[in-house]
């Protein structure tokens, strides 16, 4: 994730001279760039945060086990 957030962060400085020296074609690469970094860290931050079920059962019960005494 920090590197992701590091990619970003050059992207917008990158932007800002594409801007800048008019270069309207690599403005549209990098907006378009830049757009799929942060869905992407948005769905890190999402994916962080989440519970994940990996939908493992209760073998206790199939073996005929059980953690009382």
């Amino acid at each position: 994730m920090p590197r992701l957030q590091g990619i970003h962060a050059n992207l917008v400085d990158r932007l800002e001279e594409a801007k800048q020296q008019g270069w309207l074609g690599e403005v549209a690469a990098i907006e378009t760039t830049l757009a799929a970094a942060a869905q992407k860290l948005e769905a890190m931050r999402t994916a962080r945060s989440a519970t994940i079920h990996f939908g493992m059962s209760d073998l206790r019960a199939s073996t005929g086990r059980s953690s009382q005494g």
